[in-house]
């Protein structure tokens, strides 16, 4: 009879049992979404590894290439937060789909450019549309799912947010040197069509309300996408443009502080703002998002830094650099189920500060960098920056999401998202920057080393030139070029080695900021199907 007793106790009530699962349809429709939402954040990056190849086949300028992967950064960073309140007025069905079939056309488009301003315009409608996809997952994963399910669904989406990025340089570089770049566009075909029709057919969580449209906020809608326009190009060419010395810089610079101010005061002021930011008086989503902002800068800005440091310093062709960024993206697929089974397990503060102290070894890893690090040197900082990010990603996710009642979701997870693509924009700002001024104090230092009075200098140099005037050339100023070139690759790596420590010291913070937030409760929050 007491082991009965006891059995009874350990069971899951009928009624809870119930309650938990999830309709079949509404898992295959949110399986759909992750996969939309993977096609959406991998184009971000599947061109930066073949932009090359695409300014060769389009005879673009050095100065307008940039703008394939820049156009889709604006255009989307404008769509993530207006999501949520689209998503109210005709549904997370029709917005989903919708943003499937826009995005995919808009592949098609671009696979189609035959000049740099098609591209560009094709790359921004991409980008928008297909902005439409990411936060609509992150809501769908809170609504439906309940919180007995989290240990689950959290990881996934961690995953795909976090691997798709970092292995888009790698998917990127195989399929332009494979077939073409044209291919970077037209791999998005196939899976589009079926996302939107699984999408189009299957989500059935929520209703629209049409009669939002009336209270729509259009002025706020312009504001928002002057502010966010302008911020992200601002970041994105700032460091080119030589910052404030640019004309363009500055008129982007004031139309940023005017956007600001008019979107933040109707963000405040009209009862039905297109972003509703009352999601940041919750603790702990206000912390997760901070949390969100530093990990885009670590998460885009390594996605960034090694494939720089390969191709300047290496010498690698993009298919090279793709093989060995390859490491990140594995470690993340092969620890995500372990974040899963910790998250269910595991106080989630604990499981962030193992996260970003793993981040943290990774960069301080790199502090050691030399101009011969090849791929077995950058193995294991790759490692664990695939393993902290997806460690650390999920209880973020939990934290900054799973508190808040299903009705404030769809809003907080376009800001959530946000936080994060703004993080990127940010820190790679913050790192071109750093490296350019470095790189040259760093050579300015090294020059000073480098001249006659250095008996090791001149030795070096007589020997350079020795060896090339055997074969009847001019040895000399073959020696001091060589020598230059060795001292800008010196200035270059120590850059990185600056960038790197300026991370190992914001992650290491981070470590310490994680005693800021309180644990969530298991079962608050959204869920169960509302």
């Amino acid at each position: 009879m007491a082991a009965t007793a006891q059995a009874t106790a350990g069971a899951v009530p009928p009624a809870q049992a119930q309650t938990d699962k999830v309709p079949v349809r509404r898992v295959i429709a949110f399986f759909a979404m992750v996969f939309g939402m993977f096609m959406s954040i991998l184009d971000i990056q599947i061109v930066s590894a073949s932009l090359s190849e695409i300014q060769a086949g389009l005879g673009a300028g050095a100065d307008e290439i940039a703008w394939v992967q820049t156009s889709y950064l604006i255009a989307e960073v404008i769509m993530i937060p207006l999501s949520g309140t689209l998503a109210r007025i005709v549904s997370t069905r029709v917005l989903f789909a919708v943003s499937a079939a826009g995005f995919t056309m808009a592949s098609a488009l671009a696979a189609t450019a035959t000049n740099i301003d098609q591209m560009i315009v094709y790359r921004a409608i991409q980008g928008f549309i297909g902005g439409g996809m990411i936060p609509s997952v992150f809501a769908a994963a809170f609504t439906i799912f309940p919180p007995s399910k989290r240990s689950v669904v959290s990881p996934m989406i961690g995953l795909v947010a976090t691997l798709a990025p970092t292995i888009g340089p790698t998917v990127g570089g195989y399929l332009s040197h494979a077939f073409s770049w044209h291919w970077l566009f037209l791999v998005n075909i196939i899976p589009g069509i079926i996302v939107t029709v699984v999408t189009w057919n299957f989500i059935d969580f929520d209703k629209p309300e049409f009669s939002l449209i009336k209270r729509f906020d259009w002025w706020g809608l312009l504001s928002m996408a002057v502010f966010l326009g302008s911020l992200e190009y601002v970041l994105e060419e700032g460091n080119n443009k030589d910052w404030f010395s640019d004309g363009h810089i500055v008129y982007g610079s004031i139309a940023v502080a005017v956007g600001a101010v008019i979107f933040f005061w109707r963000a405040f002021k009209v009862p039905f703002p297109v972003v509703d930011l009352k999601a940041f008086a919750n603790r702990n989503f206000a912390f997760g998002s901070l949390f969100s902002f530093v990990m885009g800068i670590g998460l885009y800005g390594l996605t960034y830094l090694y494939p720089l440091y390969l191709s300047r310093i290496r010498d690698y062709d993009s298919l090279m650099i793709g093989e060995t960024m390859f490491v990140s993206g594995l470690a993340m697929f092969c620890t995500a189920p372990i974040a899963g089974a910790l998250s269910s397990r595991l106080d989630p503060r604990v499981m962030m500060m193992m996260g970003f102290g793993g981040f943290a070894l990774g960069t301080w890893w790199m502090t050691q960098m030399t101009a011969d690090w090849d791929f077995w040197e950058l193995l294991v900082p790759q490692i664990l920056r695939g393993c902290s990010l997806m460690i650390c990603m999920v209880p973020i996710n939990n934290v900054a999401l799973g508190t808040l009642p299903p009705d404030r979701i769809r809003n907080a997870s376009g800001l959530y998202n946000l936080t994060r693509n703004l993080g990127g924009a940010v820190g790679l700002a913050i790192i071109n920057t750093l490296i350019t001024q470095r790189s040259e104090e760093h050579y300015a230092r090294l020059s000073e080393h480098v001249q006659w009075g250095n008996p090791e200098a001149v030795e070096r140099m007589n020997s350079i030139a020795a060896s090339y005037s055997a074969h009847g050339l001019d040895g000399a100023t073959i020696a001091i070029k060589q020598m230059a070139g060795i001292v800008q690759q010196q200035a270059f790596v120590m850059s990185f080695i600056d960038v790197f420590l300026l991370l190992t010291g914001l992650f290491s913070a981070l470590v310490v900021c994680v005693f800021a937030i309180s644990r969530p409760q298991s079962g608050v929050g959204g869920g169960g199907g509302h």
